[in-house]
C-alpha cells in the first residue's frame, strides 16, 4: 500500500496582493492549503518620518503626521500635537479640545467602515464594501468641509486646531449621525450576522487575554479578547471625561473569545459609541477660541515626554525629546499595527492559505503605520 507524500511549498503573498492591505509582504510556508506559518516581511513603506521630524521642526512636522497613519489621520495629529503641547505647557482652549474629538471621532467611524467594508470584500462579499464606501464618503464631505482635506488633514496645531466649525456645520454634522445610526443597522443586516460570513470568521485566528497582552496588542484587537482597556477612559486625555460612552469589548458569541470575529464585532459597537461621543460633543460645544497663541518660532524647553491617545487602530504613544532648539531632538511613535504584525506568525500556524486574509483584515493592519 503506498504512501501518499507530500512537499512544503514556500510562497510569496504580496506585496502587491491587495488583501495584504498595503505594501506587505509574508513569505507563506504551506503543505496544500494549510499553513506551516506566514513570516511578515515588512520595510517596502520604509520613509524615515521620524528622522524627518528632526530636520523640518515642530510646527513644520505637522502635516507629515498625517502619513504615520492615512486612513485615520486627525489621531496623529493630534498625538504630535500634544506631544508638544506637554513639553511646553500649553493649554488647548476648551473649544479647540472639543474639535479635536469631533474631527478625531468622525474619523474613527470613516476608519472603521473601511476596515469592516474591506474586510468583507476580502473574504468574497462585494456588496458591503459599497455600502461602507457610501457612508465613508459623507463623512469625508464633512470633513472636508472642517478643513479642506478628506485624508491627509493637517488640521491640528500646537494649541488647538487651525479652523472653527463653519457655519452651519453643526447641524449638518447632527443631520448625518441620525443618517448613520439606522443605515449602521442596516449594514449589520446585510453582512455583519451572514451565515456563511459568521462562519468564515468565528474561531479563526483566536487570541487569548494572555497572549494579546504578551504581544502587546492594542485597541480593537486588544479589546476583543475581553481585556477592557481604552486610553479614552483609563488615561483620560482632552475632554472624553466629560462625555458618556462604553467600551465596547470581545464575548465569543459566534465562537472563541478574542476569534476574528470578535475583532470584527468590537469594530462595528466601536462606531456606534463614537457617534454617541459626536453627538455630546456637537449638543456640548462651548463657545470661545479654538487656538492657543503660542510664539511663532516656536521652541519648547529642553526636556522629555510622552503622551498616548487612542487611535483607530488602538494606543498610539508619541516619545518627544527636545534640546531645546527650534527641532526636536528626537521623536518616536509607537503603533497599534506594529504590534499586531508580531503575532500574525504565531496565528497563522494551521490555517488554511485562505484564512491569511481573514486574520490580516480582522487585524486592521495599515503598512505605513508598520514602517514609518
Amino acid at each position: 500500500m503506498s504512501t501518499l507524500r507530500t512537499e512544503e511549498m514556500t510562497l510569496n503573498m504580496g506585496p502587491q496582493h491587495p488583501s495584504t492591505h498595503g505594501v506587505l509582504r509574508f513569505v507563506v510556508r504551506a503543505d496544500g492549503e494549510v499553513m506551516r506559518e506566514a513570516i511578515p516581511d515588512v520595510g517596502y513603506l520604509h520613509r524615515s518620518i521620524e528622522k524627518i521630524a528632526e530636520k523640518v521642526g515642530y510646527r513644520g512636522f505637522m502635516p507629515y503626521t498625517d502619513r504615520v497613519d492615512y486612513v485615520c489621520a486627525m489621531f496623529t495629529n493630534q498625538g504630535w500635537g500634544m506631544a508638544c503641547e506637554k513639553l511646553a505647557g500649553i493649554e488647548v482652549p476648551k473649544r479647540g479640545e472639543y474639535c479635536r474629538v469631533i474631527a478625531a471621532e468622525f474619523n474613527r467611524i470613516a476608519s472603521h467602515l473601511l476596515s469592516v467594508g474591506a474586510m468583507a470584500m476580502d473574504i468574497g462579499a462585494m456588496t458591503p464594501f459599497a455600502h461602507v464606501i457610501r457612508e465613508r464618503e459623507m463623512i469625508n464631505d464633512l470633513i472636508e468641509e472642517l478643513c479642506g482635506a478628506r485624508l491627509t488633514f493637517n488640521y491640528m496645531r500646537i494649541g488647538g486646531v487651525a479652523w472653527d466649525l463653519p457655519p452651519g456645520w453643526r447641524e449638518k454634522a447632527l443631520k448625518y449621525l441620525d443618517h448613520f445610526d439606522p443605515i449602521l443597522e442596516e449594514y449589520n443586516a446585510l453582512i455583519s450576522w451572514n451565515k456563511i460570513y459568521v462562519e468564515r470568521l468565528a474561531n479563526v485566528g483566536v487570541i487569548t487575554p494572555a497572549e494579546a497582552i504578551n504581544y502587546n496588542l492594542v485597541g480593537p484587537n486588544l479589546r476583543a479578547c475581553g481585556i477592557k482597556w481604552d486610553i479614552r477612559k483609563d488615561i483620560p486625555y482632552s475632554v472624553y471625561p466629560e462625555f458618556e460612552f462604553e467600551v465596547p469589548v470581545g464575548n465569543g458569541q459566534w465562537g472563541k473569545l478574542g476569534d476574528s470575529m470578535d475583532r470584527y464585532v468590537v469594530r462595528i459597537r466601536e462606531m456606534a459609541e463614537s457617534s454617541k461621543i459626536l453627538r455630546q460633543a456637537l449638543q456640548k460645544i462651548p463657545p470661545g477660541a479654538v487656538l492657543a497663541k503660542v510664539v511663532r518660532n516656536f521652541k519648547p524647553p529642553a526636556g522629555e515626554c510622552q503622551i498616548r491617545v487612542e487611535s483607530g487602530r488602538g494606543d498610539m504613544g508619541w516619545y518627544l525629546v527636545s534640546d531645546g532648539t527650534g527641532y526636536p531632538w528626537r521623536v518616536h511613535v509607537r503603533t497599534g499595527s506594529f504590534a499586531a504584525m508580531g503575532i500574525i506568525q504565531k496565528l497563522s500556524a494551521g490555517l488554511m492559505i485562505a484564512d491569511l486574509v481573514t486574520l490580516i483584515a480582522s487585524l486592521d493592519v495599515i503598512a505605513p503605520e508598520i514602517d514609518r
